[in-house]
Order: C-alpha cells, then structure tokens, then sequence
C-alpha cells in the first residue's frame, strides 16, 4: 500500500470519527454540549494536521501523545 493511499485512508477514517462518533463535532455532540476536549484544535483534528505535515508515523504518534496527555 503506498504512503499516499495509507495517508487518504487514516484522514478519512479520522473524518469519519469526527462527524459521527466525536463529542465536540460529531453526531454525540448533544451529550457534551460544551464538548469535550480542552484544547482549541481537537485532538483529532491535530491528528489530521500532523499527518498531514510530518506524515503517517510520525503523525500518528504526535496525535497519540496529545489524546494521552488530554487526560
């Protein structure tokens, strides 16, 4: 599988989270309507970001390292 194809499939995976199961933009939203994550950038949405600029390793492990230091 090419990194290019493994990069579309992980974004739109975490797109999918983001509208359907996310409490601050998804389709759960009405059970945290303040939302849930304290930072201003979703984490999921950092994810998006840091794969997108560093790439899918290094990606993945910043949005780990982010969601684990949310709690």
């Amino acid at each position: 599988m090419s990194s290019a194809l493994l990069k579309t499939l992980i974004i739109n995976i975490i797109g999918f989270y983001q509208k359907y199961l996310s409490f601050d933009r998804g389709l759960l939203m009405f059970l945290a309507p303040s939302g849930s994550c304290k930072y201003s950038i979703t984490c999921s949405e950092y994810t998006k970001l840091m794969i997108l600029e560093e790439g899918v390793l290094k990606g993945i492990f910043k949005g780990l390292r982010r969601i684990i230091s949310c709690r």
